[in-house]
């Protein structure tokens, strides 16, 4: 079990990330990420938002630190609370963005992947081929399955993808990127099995 951190060094590492101290901010951070990534886990379920909300949280810490106030709460309750409203922002914006259908994404694949002009024995092929491509995409996570989908199936750049769904460009090419390589192991896996 990781300590608790002591309140007053907590209050002086805010302090010199108040002054631009990169060094002071590193220790603030090594002393309550792990404590702080705990909470965002149990708001969203899975790390890779988990990840996204504590990001986003000592982008802010960083920015705010400054204001922070020693009477009005303890430097864990403040860090706290805005790692929980960066959680919620981001169950919000999934929240409001409409999923992906994917029984029609799957008709879609499979028509995109049919040649008119291929034999039986082609158009079979591609036919495996698209549904196993359509069931490797239902196993991925929502948010890579929209990202993968509009990326690809509607042909729009990352920050394209990135204004559609109110995300940074950064996450959406994460998501992208590990969406890419969980549809390659499933494909892989599909294939060799």
């Amino acid at each position: 079990m990781p300590h608790q951190p002591d309140p007053e060094q907590l209050r002086a590492w805010l302090a010199g990330a108040a002054r631009n101290d990169a060094a002071a901010f590193r220790a603030l951070y090594d002393a309550t990420s792990p404590k702080l990534f705990g909470f965002a886990v149990r708001i969203l379920h899975k790390h890779e938002l988990a990840e996204e909300a504590l990001q986003e949280a000592y982008v802010s810490i960083w920015h705010a630190a400054g204001a922070y106030q020693a009477s009005l709460s303890a430097p864990m309750t403040w860090m706290t609370t805005i790692v929980r409203n960066k959680a919620h922002d981001i169950v919000r914006r999934l929240d409001n963005h409409v999923e992906i259908d994917v029984d029609t994404f799957n008709r879609a694949v499979m028509e995109a992947l049919e040649d008119t002009a291929a034999g039986p024995a082609r158009a079979h092929e591609l036919s495996a081929d698209a549904q196993a491509l359509a069931w490797c995409m239902d196993t991925l996570e929502r948010p890579q399955r929209q990202t993968i989908a509009l990326a690809f199936f509607h042909e729009l750049s990352h920050s394209e993808v990135a204004q559609q769904l109110s995300l940074p460009i950064g996450t959406v090419k994460t998501w992208i990127r590990r969406g890419l390589d969980k549809l390659k192991t499933c494909l892989a896996q599909r294939e060799a099995g």
